[in-house]
């Protein structure tokens, strides 16, 4: 049985997380961006559906992507290089955690970015904690994905693709960012054949906290991403 915690008690351990659902290691608290920034520092994140309480999770092992080891494979190559796509940063923060919560997604009913979710990454994007990542095509959004960066780590939420390829060029081109500016890992959370095409593999806990824990402690300033700091163009 995991524990209850309220809002005003920390969380447990991860060494008390469940082996089965790997990673669940509490329940209850707040969405507060208090305690949303105090849970990622820590290797934790939340995870549940519409009607449940709010699950914190901890996995083990991690799914983690290394900016410099992205993979591009020969079409996504032509993607990037086809001039079809615009790819912008922290332009449209709520129509990209929009889409990731409408899409259909095979063996999901229903989405576990509700709206109380949507409230929550809202604000960590107004602290300039949460940011963007936009694929636009002809001046429409097609594609993107959101994550958190604290420090120099950055923390993957969700992705969405209306064309194809869209989420994937955003991958691309994030991935491209985060290397020029010095960021050292990228949190898949769990494990997807999709984020494994693109260069993300498991790691254990232990390790992968190790690594966030120096990354989190570089000095970082909170804010907008700058819309075009991501977009040229792939030789």
């Amino acid at each position: 049985m995991i524990p209850w915690i309220d809002r005003t008690h920390p969380f447990p351990p991860l060494e008390r997380a469940l082996a089965e659902p790997n990673g669940l290691l509490c329940a209850g608290a707040d969405l507060s961006a208090q305690r949303l920034l105090d849970a990622y520092q820590r290797g934790i994140f939340p995870w549940y559906s519409q009607g449940e309480p709010i699950l914190w999770w901890s996995p083990d092992p991690r799914m983690v992507l290394f900016p410099g080891e992205f993979r591009i494979s020969r079409s996504l190559r032509r993607s990037l290089r086809s001039g079809r796509f615009e790819v912008k940063l922290d332009s449209d923060f709520p129509a990209v955690i929009r889409a990731c919560a409408e899409v259909p997604r095979a063996g999901q009913n229903g989405t576990w970015i509700t709206p109380e979710m949507q409230h929550a990454y809202w604000q960590l994007f107004q602290l300039g904690v949460a940011h963007s990542v936009e694929t636009w095509m002809a001046g429409k959004l097609v594609g993107g994905l959101y994550g958190l960066a604290i420090g120099r780590m950055f923390y993957g939420e969700s992705m969405f693709a209306h064309v194809s390829d869209a989420s994937k060029v955003a991958a691309a081109h994030l991935a491209r960012f985060l290397e020029e500016e010095g960021f050292g890992m990228v949190d898949c959370q769990m494990n997807t054949a999709h984020l494994a095409s693109l260069g993300a593999y498991e790691i254990p806990r232990a390790v992968f906290m190790t690594r966030l824990r120096a990354l989190v402690a570089q000095a970082w300033q909170p804010g907008r991403w700058p819309a075009d700091g991501a977009s040229q163009a792939w030789t």
